[in-house]
């Protein structure tokens, strides 16, 4: 087992690792919208979701994988109203590919955030 914890995103506030990969898989932890200086970005769900997809991008790079690899996706909204958006700003990065995915709807995230994102991913 391999633990990532790449310097291209914040440093963990908790006891877990960004990253861990085991038997070719990736498995990246659940990632807000905090820029790498530790800051929680507080813009739009649009600008939100493309910095959670960014820091998982960063993880997956350091574990030697990249997000044509994603094998399934969840997303955790604060407000399912934000749905449309979020998807549209996702499938903007996504491009063609289509991991499987959930949409979890739920009550306030941590920091204020409106959406956190994690994901497990072929190396």
């Amino acid at each position: 087992m391999e633990y990532i914890t790449p310097s291209t995103v914040a440093t963990p506030r908790g006891h877990y690792s960004p990253g861990v990969v085991h038997n070719g898989i990736v498995y990246v932890a659940g990632q807000l919208p905090i820029a790498q200086d530790g800051q929680v970005q507080a813009g739009t769900i649009e600008e939100q979701t493309s910095l959670c997809l960014h820091n998982i991008q960063m993880i997956l790079q350091a574990a030697g994988s990249d997000l044509s690899k994603i094998l399934k996706v969840n997303v955790f909204v604060s407000d399912i109203a934000l749905w449309p958006r979020i998807n549209a700003e996702y499938a903007r990065i996504m491009g063609d590919h289509k991991p499987a995915r959930i949409v979890v709807p739920c009550n306030a995230l941590n920091y204020g955030c409106l959406v956190e994102i994690d994901c497990i991913a072929a190396q």
